[in-house]
């Protein structure tokens, strides 16, 4: 028997499938199939939504905020550093507690690529809100564990550093995605929210050690750090939506040479990176004779001179090109060690390493993002950053740990010259493979790249 029954129209007769055939009757077999509307936890495509809008700048706004309370905390650990060396732990070695702190900035690294995996496949909004549950949750449980260095090493260090990570790139690599013909300025801003965080967050630290005890100052973080985490992270919404693949991570990036060039120049500004930061304060009391307060003003000014270096590097690579910007900063940054702290150690020249170093260090760090997004497009940024950042966690296993052995070994603890030639050269080594991934794109010397 036939399957088919006629259908009469105004044109004729027209032959259709038997409704017992079709899944809905009323739907026509020329009709395109039903979208699907995405989960609730599946980004939704933005891509209608004008670039550089009010909106941007909100999401700007929230990265400020997210890295202001995620490398903030990292950034103002040495506070705790100091207390658990003279309290809590007097015979522990300052190496073995500075492993929380170290440990703090390379998980967050490492968790690169798994975090922009999730901001592929998730909505941000969910990702950073549970990267700050997580550091929330770190905090708070390890006020709880403040009897045994390993306990602290386990949730202030390795924890919080995967619930930063899960903040952390979707911050820097969203703006990317919202803004073009400001992009290097929004990134910028962005990452400057982690020297404001340095700024302010060390001394309230302080205050709140010395008040309250360690164990009282990691809970209100952890509560501060989630709440106004919260709250940020309902703005941190994905512009673009991106498509399934079969590959979860692409490593065939690494094929391309300009990649090999910025990531090897990553390894080497992040191995450089620490030096000043941790050893120009200690350099100041004992070579140079200043007093503790002048030394924690280092790290004050290098702080600041960083945030506005963040901020003023984009506007500078509006004029001078993203990756030249980049270049020159590294190798400013590199000649403000080699040439202000090597062969000086008055109070005067170490200022003025700070403030050089702080200012173009800033833009290394905040240039980074915009050029991955100028050379690979926005569409798969966070994943690419997340491999990028591999690099930084390279870099900070060799940088700090190195440059401490360096000291004690070379040096034996007086003689910083060692340590210092060890920061200024790999620095300077990073604006080498800088400028080579400049000619790589471009080989005209005056051309705006």
């Amino acid at each position: 028997m036939s399957h088919t029954a006629s259908h009469s129209t105004m044109g004729g007769q027209d032959t259709i499938p038997d409704s017992s055939l079709l899944l809905d009757d009323k739907i026509s077999v020329n009709d395109p199939p039903p979208i699907v509307a995405p989960k609730w936890w599946a980004s939704k495509s933005l891509e209608h939504k004008p670039t550089d809008s009010l909106y941007a700048w909100t999401v700007v706004a929230s990265g400020c905020f997210m890295l202001m309370f995620s490398m903030g905390c990292v950034n103002s650990y040495g506070s705790y550093q100091t207390y658990y060396h003279l309290h809590q732990f007097p015979h522990e070695p300052t190496s073995t507690l500075s492993w929380i702190g170290t440990m703090q900035f390379a998980i967050m690294n490492l968790f690169g690529i798994p975090s922009g995996i999730l901001c592929e496949r998730f909505d941000s909004r969910l990702v950073t809100f549970v990267g700050g549950l997580i550091m929330g949750v770190a905090l708070i449980i390890a006020s709880f564990c403040d009897t045994a260095v390993w306990k602290l090493l386990i949730t202030q260090g390795i924890v919080f550093g995967a619930g930063a990570a899960l903040v952390f790139i979707p911050a820097v690599s969203m703006p990317a995605q919202w803004f073009t013909g400001k992009r290097a300025l929004a990134v910028g801003i962005v990452v400057a929210g982690s020297g404001i965080g340095g700024l302010w967050l060390t001394p309230a630290t302080d205050h709140m050690i010395t008040q309250l005890g360690t164990a009282w100052a990691l809970r209100i973080t952890g509560i501060i750090v989630f709440v106004v985490n919260s709250v940020a992270s309902l703005f941190m919404r994905n512009r673009l939506v991106v498509k399934s693949r079969d590959k979860i991570v692409d490593f065939s990036i690494f094929r391309d040479i300009r990649f090999l060039f910025i990531f090897a120049g990553g390894v080497c500004g992040t191995t450089a990176y620490f030096t000043p930061l941790f050893s120009l304060p200690s350099f100041a009391i004992q070579v140079s004779g200043k007093s503790d307060s002048f030394a924690t003003n280092l790290i004050t000014i290098i702080n600041a001179a960083s945030t506005v270096g963040r901020i003023a590097t984009g506007q500078v690579a509006a004029t001078l090109g993203n990756i030249n910007t980049l270049s020159l900063c590294t190798l400013l940054a590199s000649l403000g060690v080699l040439v202000l702290w090597l062969p000086f150690h008055t109070g005067g020249t170490l200022v003025a390493c700070a403030i050089v170093y702080g200012l173009f260090c800033g833009g290394f760090i905040g240039l980074m993002p915009v050029v991955m997004a100028e050379l690979w497009g926005i569409q798969r940024i966070a994943t690419i950053i997340g491999l990028l950042y591999i690099a930084n966690f390279i870099g900070t296993m060799i940088g700090a740990p190195s440059s401490g052995a360096i000291l004690d070994n070379v040096g034996h603890g007086t003689d910083y010259k060692p340590s210092i030639i060890f920061s200024g050269v790999f620095m300077l080594v990073a604006s080498l493979f800088f400028a080579m991934l400049r000619v790589s794109v471009n080989r005209s010397l005056l051309a705006k790249v």
